[in-house]
């Protein structure tokens, strides 16, 4: 038996930090389920009856949970603490902790739990942590204070202690007959010396544990027997299998394939390999690099949705997801020779996270689907799911799978897929990419294919990416845009039909601005304002802006006007927009009759600041080169000083110097200028 365990004597008065946890997370189930503990009111015969039987109960540890505590000074109510709580002031501590384990011998095989007493809340308490045992089936007696007691096997069913009977007895006897691996002691020869001291110190201050608390001075090898990850065989101490899962630098050499390998490739199955990356290290730290780098690998979108205050925004996985699909992974594998890592394939319409083997027996395919839940067998780990849970990086018991799909329900993401083979070999998570992400990605690559003079591949892409995502506005619209460009009008106008006759598309908008920009292109400006009158309304604020180009390039410069003002607020800070907003004005301005010159000029002094706020808002050369040109003839217009004309002209020319058209104008300008001056 582990040092830990044995009987330890404690002064009320100088309490001594024998948790590895934090006692707030305990009682509020922050870091151990609710299942895994037990609240006492307070100390008597029935209470000792019902604290021996729970703890023969967590000792037996029927579902491989590593066992639970019992808090003994906090009433229970629903199965939550009632606090501020009573505590045990009128109690003997020491009176109490003995007759505990003078009865705990009374349980067969004899088991000792770690009692630790506690102050909480300024109310005194004892806390009785009881581990999994190493030599179950365990029973107990019923009754402690009748001769001859009968005694029963008692296990945790939900947050009851239970009689184990007919189906559970036999469970029971089955699956307590094994220890769980990461439990057991480390049979390769590993020592103690294995083990990273400051590992274990970083592991304790990062679940707050008291054992690490300013002022205490705890040993490495007391801090070892206090997470009981040790085990003594022989005389003398050797590490268990958790302990080198998360306490050694390198668990690769103990256990091949602890790792967890991510493969990123260009396609799907088949597709070319773009990146490898490999995390090694304490399981805990796997987990925490490979979730930092798949988070930065995803990707956020935000839309901005007119007339609503708030955008919309959703990321290509989220990341709840990935964290309970990479935690589970790591998690429910198996250690025990078993060579594979856990792996994870990245592609451009999906995220799988494989580990081997399968599920343990009992969870089939249907507890998978929507709706259903997986059935509480024993777990494959019990102490990785406790240090994991005590990390905070997994919770309670089934919660994972309903986590997944909630999480990606939320983000719009299609649902989530979960399957194993017969001979339950592996266990794959399939985590579908956002559409607007597959979307996305399929544009970037088709522009790119496109610029180097594939396109043909570029236009199969996006055949490719419908299939994927076929209700998509943007897909066909960058579809008849390249049509457009290759001379295929008569194929580009199917597309657009398509899309015509089938409502229920995405962002139909989209396929409407790319038709009535080929026709305007082919001067077909009559069918482009029909389609333009019948443009669906779009989503972005982007989208008005080139709506108003459309109609600004189609000589509708109301229309345009229309509506850039209506939506000014929200593209007055798009250098873009204003610069579109500013020339529209411009436009307007020339179409009116002399008669109507207060209204020309004020629609060009408005142009005039808008070109101004266009320039304060952009860091394009380009663009700014076009605003101080069309601002120089605007305030040559308004017959504005000739310094301001001419330091408008000038920073077009420095910012564009091989612009013909900045030059010749300007040139006339000083012409006509010093024309007026001579008369």
């Amino acid at each position: 038996m582990l040092k830990s365990l044995e009987p330890v004597t404690f002064n009320w008065k100088t309490i001594l930090r024998i948790l590895p946890i934090n006692l707030d997370d305990l009682i509020h189930a922050r870091s151990v389920e609710s299942v895994r503990r037990e609240f006492k009111k307070t100390w008597s015969d029935q209470t000792l009856d019902q604290v021996i039987r729970s703890i023969c109960a967590f000792a037996n540890d029927f579902f491989n949970l590593n066992g639970g505590y019992i808090v003994v000074g906090i009433e229970e109510r629903e199965g939550l603490p009632v606090l501020p709580s009573e505590g045990l002031e009128n109690q003997n501590l020491d009176r109490m902790q003995m007759e505990i384990r003078g009865h705990c011998r009374r349980i067969e095989p004899e088991y000792q739990p770690v009692m630790s007493p506690e102050i909480y809340q300024g109310k005194h308490i004892l806390v009785i942590w009881v581990p999994a045992g190493d030599l179950r089936p365990y029973h107990a007696p019923e009754k402690l204070r009748i001769r001859d007691p009968k005694q029963h096997y008692y296990v945790r069913l939900g947050n009851q202690t239970t009689e184990a009977r007919g189906e559970i007895l036999t469970q029971l006897m089955q699956t307590t007959a094994k220890i769980p691996f990461d439990d057991r002691r480390n049979l390769l020869g590993a020592t103690v010396d294995a083990l990273s001291e400051s590992i274990v110190r970083n592991f304790l201050s990062d679940v707050k544990s008291d054992l690490v608390a300013a002022g205490v001075r705890i040993s490495g090898m007391e801090l070892y027997r206090s997470l009981r990850v040790l085990a003594r065989i022989n005389g003398h101490e050797v590490p268990k299998n958790i302990a080198l899962l998360f306490f050694t630098n390198d668990p690769e050499q103990f256990f091949p394939g602890a790792r967890i390998e991510i493969v990123q490739f260009g396609e799907d199955a088949g597709g070319d390999l773009l990146e490898e990356k490999v995390f090694r290290g304490p399981v805990q730290l796997q987990i925490r690099q490979t979730l930092n780098y798949l988070n930065g690998f995803s990707t956020t979108m935000i839309r901005k949705v007119p007339n609503q205050a708030e955008a919309h925004m959703a990321v290509t996985f989220p990341y709840e997801a990935m964290e309970e699909a990479v935690v589970n992974a790591t998690y429910h594998r198996s250690y025990e020779g078993v060579p594979e890592p856990v792996k994870i394939y990245l592609y451009p319409s999906r995220m799988e996270v494989i580990s081997y083997p399968g599920p343990m027996p009992g969870i089939e395919k249907h507890h998978f689907r929507q709706g259903s839940s997986t059935p509480p067998v024993p777990n494959r780990n019990r102490r990785i799911g406790e240090f994991l849970k005590d990390l905070r990086l997994a919770e309670g018991r089934g919660t994972g799978i309903p986590k997944i799909r909630r999480k990606m329900s939320e983000n719009g993401s299609p649902d989530p897929v979960f399957e194993f083979d017969e001979s339950r070999s592996y266990f794959r998570v399939t985590l579908p990419a956002h559409p607007e992400y597959i979307v996305i990605h399929a544009l970037r690559e088709s522009a790119h294919l496109w610029a180097v003079g594939e396109r043909q591949k570029a236009l199969a892409n996006l055949e490719a990416a419908s299939i994927r995502v076929p209700k998509s506005g943007a897909l066909f619209a960058q579809t008849i845009e390249y049509l457009a460009k290759l001379g295929e009008p008569l194929q580009a106008k199917k597309v657009f039909e398509a899309v015509e006759a089938d409502p229920t598309i995405t962002g139909r908008h989209l396929p409407y601005i790319a038709m009535a920009k080929m026709l305007i292109d082919e001067r077909d400006t009559r069918n482009a304002l029909k389609i333009l009158a019948n443009v669906p309304s779009p989503t972005k604020v982007d989208d008005f802006v080139d709506i108003a180009i459309l109609y600004k390039r189609s000589n509708r410069m109301k229309d345009a006007h229309s509506i850039l003002a209506s939506n000014y607020d929200l593209i007055k800070e798009n250098p873009k927009a204003v610069h579109e907003y500013a020339q529209t004005k411009i436009g307007l301005a020339k179409k009116l009759p002399k008669a109507k010159l207060s209204v020309k000029k004020k629609l060009t002094r408005d142009g005039v600041e808008l070109f101004r706020r266009a320039i304060q808002l952009s860091d394009d050369d380009i663009r700014n080169a076009w605003c101080w040109y069309n601002l120089a003839k605007s305030l040559a217009w308004l017959r504005s000083p000739d310094t301001e004309v001419s330091q408008a002209y000038q920073r077009g020319m420095e910012l564009l110097p091989n612009e013909e058209r900045f030059k010749r104008d300007y040139e006339r300008w000083m012409n006509r200028r010093d024309k007026t001056e001579r008369v």
